[in-house]
């Protein structure tokens, strides 16, 4: 237990925070219906999504105007106590909203392996608008999802006999 201002988030569990939706306004979960898969893998430093083939007039949520979305991943191992952080992002190619299958994705990032501070995968989705060959983000903010989808907080460790 801490004292009241000396309370931190490395004590608490940063696991508690999976789920987290970034964008109250759209949810992942009912923008993005496609399967993934999302994994940390502590020793070598890796943060990774991987999608299947998938169809994004069934299981894509657009706005009104998108005409091409993008897939994106972002990966963070924060040092709360130093108040610093290693972070990446990856991002599919912009995809049609068609009746096209996507292409396979692997979406992953890399943080400093063996790290012994808490690891945040985040998964989100972004929509854009193709004119004349060019494409220009939405911005209206209402339909962009992000969520952290996989945590992974700091190690046990085991004390010294």
């Amino acid at each position: 237990m801490n004292v009241r201002v000396q309370r931190n988030v490395i004590d608490g569990e940063a696991e508690l925070l999976k789920g987290f939706e970034f964008n109250s306004n759209s949810r992942l979960g009912a923008t993005l219906s496609a399967p993934y898969t999302a994994a940390i893998d502590r020793v070598a430093g890796t943060l990774k999504v991987d999608l299947p083939v998938f169809s994004p007039t069934d299981l894509v949520a657009s706005p009104a105007g998108a005409t091409h979305f993008k897939i994106l991943a972002g990966g963070a191992e924060v040092d709360f106590e130093a108040e610093t952080f290693v972070n990446g992002v990856a991002t599919s190619e912009e995809i049609p909203i068609d009746g096209s299958a996507t292409p396979e994705l692997h979406l992953q990032t890399n943080v400093t392996g063996n790290s012994t501070k808490p690891l945040f995968l985040a998964l989100g989705i972004a929509f854009y608008q193709q004119v004349n060959g060019v494409f220009y983000k939405l911005k209206n903010g209402v339909n962009n999802a992000l969520s952290l989808v996989e945590v992974s907080g700091m190690p046990a460790t085991i004390p010294a006999l």
